[in-house]
């Protein structure tokens, strides 16, 4: 199974980019985990690790990064 990982905000670009991968992803084929920096902030770290640089973003296990849209740099939500 695909391990995909989404990094979100809670704002209105990353809470609705959520709602459509939710509904375009295949939760039988890719193990889908959402993590919303606001309110976990330890995560930022390991976010910029995987290569983000913005949110809402999308990291695939190959390592793909996928910027989905603009709602925030990493650097503002430190």
């Amino acid at each position: 199974m695909t391990k995909a990982t989404f990094y979100h905000a809670g704002c209105p670009v990353c809470v609705s980019a959520e709602q459509d991968l939710i509904h375009i992803i295949d939760r039988q084929q890719v193990d889908l985990e959402v993590i919303h920096l606001g309110e976990t902030p330890e995560k930022i770290v390991e976010a910029e690790a995987a290569g983000l640089q913005s949110v809402p973003a999308l990291v695939l296990d190959q390592g793909q990064v996928l910027h989905i849209n603009f709602g925030a740099a990493l650097t503002d939500l430190e």
